[in-house]
């Protein structure tokens, strides 16, 4: 920095332009949004819980601003204004921290750049990367008069141990790696602590209970968007619980007043009890305004309430695409079994009246799974959906010594049962997956299994480890029919449901010890070498054999290969055509052809 551009820095403050009392008012005046960011392209126009997010970035009270939030809540376009006022209105140094390099490329190219180039008070201002030796733009680096904006990915630290700002723009903190130099995000404040009116403004869709935006926001004043009811006028925060829809209709999903139980629909009522929303703090404030946002109070179509509802339907049957959904629609943190661990009661109150003699009427096959003890079998069956949920139907015990003959006898009779399904006809088990994984009794299993042919079983033993497949053959020559389970895959699947809530049913013939041995376990992170690895450890005093049971009935769904629809025809009795065998050429013969 040479001599005059150091004056010019000690001057700046004595002729910076006194800001507007509102910088809503000035971004709907200023900002244009171009037609590739924006489905209506033009001037911007603010929803109502979008304003105050902007007022207070100006508000000298608040050093920190933090927002968890949805995604699809048009939160970028707050960042773009933020930038556009601090580069004509109120000159600043900016750094703006994405979490990788293509995000900051995008963020610049996409956000920046575009809003600029069409809006007219910010056209000219930022100028672009030039070429030469003396450049002292690039593409991730632009200079204007009195500030300047730069734009750095967090993973590099001396990125952000290099460069000072008063403005400090922290997007997708969740996305942030620790760096060799420890916290991104601890980096890049240090850099603000020169300035006394310093803006922190930080902004992420949360995602686990370690999540640093949903840390942040606890550390605010935890405001919430409040909407007036139509009906009774009360003011309520949008909450997934209040969102109903009749049983398999989501396209008629509506809003239900807490107060007065009241429905109304999106397409009627949304725009106008948003407008009227309000922000409400709901701890005391200390300098850092909190903002949590859902995309229930959203106005992009994508985001009406029976379209959210849709999406939920979907997501509801796998974790997998549960716990997106949860980050990305309702702003909230996924909560794992670690963080709020289940307990029996909150299980048996799922209980429902289905059952072997009352089987749902979407369950399409059945699996079981055979826990061997030192004296009885414990059976655990789950019926399985075209959509993948698991219906815990019935648990069943064996008493008799698993060395002798008489308690297979009893398995024999209990795998051959038939049980009606409401489709019409009988369904019977797919496939059985039997625990032979103590060595006394693996010889008794294998033979078990090998004698009973008509009846498809799987001998399996358990084996830790989270990459492994649910079903994998044993090298052993020994045991070539044996599987090896991947227990912990499947046990994180199971602990993610019912952690959830989600893609599970229970029988309300299960006895209450059925629920505490399916819970007797927990997911811990033990360090092994210096590296964190996920196990599942028994609490101390529990029995686990509906836990095992299950985990081996859960197994041998990978070993079902059932159309859907073929078998859903053939439960209701229709005459379905039998599929072409299988030809193998062989590529002998095929040679000797030629």
């Amino acid at each position: 920095m040479n001599q005059t551009e150091a004056l010019f820095g000690e001057l700046l403050p004595l002729w910076r332009p006194i800001p507007p009392q509102r910088l809503s008012d000035w971004a709907e005046e200023n900002i244009y949004l171009p037609a590739g960011l924006s489905a209506v392209p033009g001037r911007l126009a603010l929803w109502a819980y979008q304003r105050d997010i902007l007022d207070a970035v100006l508000d000298p009270r608040n050093e920190r601003i933090s927002v968890l939030k949805a995604a699809r809540t048009g939160y970028s376009t707050l960042l773009a204004a933020i930038c556009g006022h601090y580069t004509v209105v109120e000159p600043s140094s900016i750094l703006a921290v994405l979490p990788v390099d293509d995000d900051a490329r995008s963020f610049m190219v996409q956000q920046i750049e575009s809003v600029f180039a069409v809006s007219p008070a910010l056209a000219d201002v930022l100028g672009g990367p030039e070429s030469g030796k003396t450049s002292r733009n690039t593409m991730l680096f632009r200079r204007f008069m009195g500030g300047s904006l730069r734009v750095v990915s967090a993973r590099s630290p001396r990125n952000l141990r290099a460069h000072s700002a008063r403005i400090l723009l922290l997007d997708e903190i969740d996305g942030y790696e620790l760096t060799g130099e420890g916290s991104p995000v601890a980096l890049a404040e240090r850099r603000t602590t020169s300035f006394g009116d310093r803006r922190i403004i930080a902004g992420s869709t949360p995602t686990t209970s370690d999540s640093a935006i949903a840390a942040r926001y606890e550390d605010s004043d935890k405001r919430v968007f409040e909407c007036p009811c139509p009906s009774c006028g009360a003011f309520a925060e949008l909450k997934w619980a209040d969102i109903q829809w009749p049983e398999g209709k989501p396209e008629e999903a509506e809003w239900c007043c807490p107060s007065c139980g009241v429905y109304h629909s999106d397409a009627e009522h949304k725009a106008g009890m948003v407008a009227a929303g309000r922000w409400r703090a709901t701890a005391p404030f200390k300098g850092h305004a909190g903002f949590k946002l859902s995309a229930l109070v959203s106005l992009f179509p994508a985001c009406a309430w029976p379209a959210l509802a849709a999406e939920f339907v979907t997501a509801k049957r796998n974790p997998h695409l549960l716990r997106p959904w949860i980050n990305t629609v309702l702003g909230e943190v996924w909560k794992t079994e670690e963080d709020d661990p289940i307990q029996a009661a909150e299980l048996m109150a799922l209980a429902e009246p289905i059952g072997l003699d009352a089987i749902p009427a979407d369950v399409l096959s059945l699996t079981s799974g055979v826990d061997c003890q030192g004296d009885r079998l414990e059976i655990v069956t789950i019926g399985h959906t075209r959509a993948d949920e698991w219906h815990w139907l019935d648990h069943s015990v064996l008493i008799g010594d698993p060395l002798a003959d008489a308690v297979w006898s009893d398995l024999r009779d209990l795998l051959a049962e038939r049980y009606p399904h409401p489709l019409g006809r009988q369904i019977g088990r797919d496939v059985t997956c039997i625990d032979a994984g103590d060595g006394r009794m693996m010889d008794r299993v294998m033979a078990f299994c090998s004698g009973n042919r008509d009846f498809r079983l799987v001998p399996g033993k358990g084996a830790p480890g989270l990459g492994r497949p649910a079903l994998t053959p044993t090298a052993s020559r020994r045991a070539r029919a044996l599987q090896i389970v991947g227990v912990d895959g499947i046990k994180t699947r199971l602990f993610d449901r019912l952690a959830q809530r989600s893609g599970i049913r229970f029988s309300d013939q299960l006895p209450e010890s059925f629920y505490l041995q399916l819970i007797s376990e927990r997911s811990v992170v033990r360090y092994v070498r210096g590296r964190p690895e996920r196990r599942f450890e028994r609490i101390p005093g529990r029995l686990a054999e509906a836990l095992d049971a299950s985990v081996y009935a859960l197994a041998a769904k990978a070993a079902i290969n059932v159309d859907p629809a073929r078998r859903s025809e053939e439960l209701k009795g229709n005459p379905v055509a039998q599929p072409f065998p299988t030809v193998i050429r062989s590529a002998w013969l095929e040679k000797g052809r030629m």
